[in-house]
């Protein structure tokens, strides 16, 4: 954030708080950059934290409907030409492999926690891709990204406000134990089955 943070500081001056809002949500609407980068930009331009965090999850969750709804028709007009047909069949076997497994294992938690661990290949573009290739519930596949995004955004935000990599550890480590804690209860006292 040190490098951000005098530039920020000049942009923030210019812009009104309508502006900086605006900013956040299409900061946010970016893939790869999410929540991730709208948040501590959002405090850098000296939004109060509930504003950046609020802005950054309704953001980062614009582009998630159209995604799961839409993705279909842009695969299908782009498979008209070799390339992106070649790219396509090798993306999707490749992310069926690596993820199918897991998601019947995890059931929505494995969506939930991959939203939520903010790392740059994770987030609400990714699983939401994930939830199409996998032929996902698209309700239950917003769902989980939508509580994916929130974990996110507060653990962005509590290391953002502390500045520390100790407490953004101590966190990640914390939400795993807890999510492994409801796997354990949903497979062996529940028994539930997410697919059906």
């Amino acid at each position: 954030m040190s490098i951000l943070e005098e530039p920020l500081r000049d942009f923030a001056e210019v812009l009104p708080w309508w502006g900086k809002w605006i900013f956040t949500l299409i900061i946010a609407m970016l893939p790869i950059i999410e929540l991730r980068g709208s948040l501590p930009i959002a405090l850098g331009l000296g939004l109060k934290w509930w504003v950046a965090i609020l802005l950054s999850i309704i953001g980062n969750m614009i582009p998630i409907p159209f995604i799961l709804i839409f993705f279909e028709k842009v695969e299908k007009f782009l498979r008209r030409w070799k390339f992106f047909e070649r790219f396509f069949d090798r993306l999707f076997e490749s992310t069926r492999r690596k993820g199918e497994r897991k998601l019947q294992v995890w059931g929505d938690l494995g969506l939930i926690f991959f939203v939520a661990i903010p790392l740059p290949i994770t987030g609400a573009w990714t699983g939401s891709l994930v939830a199409y290739l996998l032929k996902l519930d698209r309700k239950k596949a917003f769902l989980s990204i939508f509580v994916g995004v929130v974990i996110a955004g507060f653990i962005v935000s509590f290391i953002e406000l502390l500045n520390s990599w100790f407490f953004a550890i101590l966190t990640i480590s914390g939400l795993a134990i807890i999510l492994l804690s409801i796997w354990f209860v949903e497979k062996f006292f529940i028994d539930r089955d997410s697919f059906s």
